[in-house]
């Protein structure tokens, strides 16, 4: 969401008249995020103020993309509240603009809740849930590009920016997740498209209504329990500057997990590695971080997210791994 690219608002006008969008009035750079450049577009067709969001994709190529557009349409169509890329005349969603690949999708309404009740991540679960079941038969596929392998891969990269007791917990825990990956349970976990980015800024609240899920620019086949593993280690642990930060809040977990299995139930494969996924979500975000951080790219608003509370987040699950595990699965609401 950092601005790496400045578009000219010609081409921006041009872009959106191809796309049968109206006339171009405004378009605005979204501060915060890392990956790619989004603006805000406002235009004016028959009278009628539409709003999108164009997204010039940095790191991804074009060989990349249609998996993740071609999700997002297939989803819409499924009826799950998510960015509907806008097609030209002759149905193509994937653009050009300034030389690199483009999307444009309808803004979603309200905003994100940073503060999430327990009724947010009821609502959170309920609708993942549908949007695992729905893509069910969506014939692309493509995997988890911030995956396994790419821990492997950048783990040895970070490794020089971190202290010795960092380095001993990044390194047994890669590991244990390597250790893990090699289970006959792991094999057994149900999979599909996953969001596998779906944090608190990713998702839009109206009130109290959940109005869609976006930037699915992370997505790729995985388990579906790695995905609820990055909602619980975001929507359902306490955000402080404490030692406290990075805590499970089990009535937010609860409440996620209870929605969830109210509509796609975890099998015994999922249930037996909801602490080892846990644990995985945190690394792949700490790494991530590491990274961003210690190997930045220019940007014209660029927002780097702290890796450290992704480590508190990850030495809490190992620590309590066991026991958040049964509190979180052994709940009345959640017995199966």
């Amino acid at each position: 969401m950092a601005v790496y690219t400045e578009v000219p608002f010609d081409e921006a006008a041009a872009l959106l008249r191809t796309l049968n969008l109206g006339e171009l009035t405004q378009l605005q750079g979204i501060k915060g995020g890392i990956e790619n450049t989004n603006y805000f577009v406002t235009s004016e067709r028959d009278g009628v103020v539409l709003e999108h969001v164009l997204t010039l994709f940095e790191r991804l190529g074009f060989e990349q993309l249609p998996f993740y557009l071609h999700l997002m349409k297939h989803l819409a169509g499924q009826g799950i509240a998510v960015p509907d890329p806008a097609a030209t005349a002759k149905g193509e969603i994937l653009h050009r603009v300034q030389g690199k690949p483009a999307a444009v999708v309808n803004k979603l309404r309200g905003k994100s809740e940073l503060r999430p009740a327990a009724s947010h991540c009821h609502a959170v679960g309920a609708m993942l849930a549908r949007m695992h079941l729905a893509g069910r038969d969506f014939a692309m596929s493509q995997p988890n590009l911030r995956g396994l392998p790419w821990w492997n891969e950048t783990v040895p990269v970070v490794m020089p920016f971190l202290s010795p007791a960092q380095a001993e917990l990044i390194r047994s825990e890669l590991a244990f997740q390597n250790h893990v990956a090699a289970s006959p349970a792991y094999a057994a976990l149900p999979r599909g498209p996953i969001h596998a980015d779906l944090f608190r800024d990713n998702v839009m609240f109206d009130g109290d209504e959940l109005t869609g899920f976006f930037d699915f620019y992370f997505a790729g086949c995985d388990s579906y329990l790695f995905d609820i593993a990055v909602c619980l280690n975001d929507w359902c642990v306490t955000h402080s500057t404490d030692d406290n930060d990075g805590a499970q809040d089990t009535e937010r977990a609860q409440a996620f997990l209870a929605a969830y299995q109210a509509v796609r139930p975890l099998s015994a494969a999922e249930r037996s590695l909801l602490g080892a996924m846990l644990r995985a979500g945190a690394l792949r975000f700490w790494v991530s971080r590491l990274w961003d951080l210690h190997l930045p790219r220019e940007a014209a608003m660029l927002q780097a997210h702290d890796p450290a509370h992704f480590e508190r987040v990850l030495r809490h699950r190992v620590r309590h791994a066991q026991s958040l595990s049964s509190d979180l699965l052994d709940a009345p609401c959640l017995a199966h």
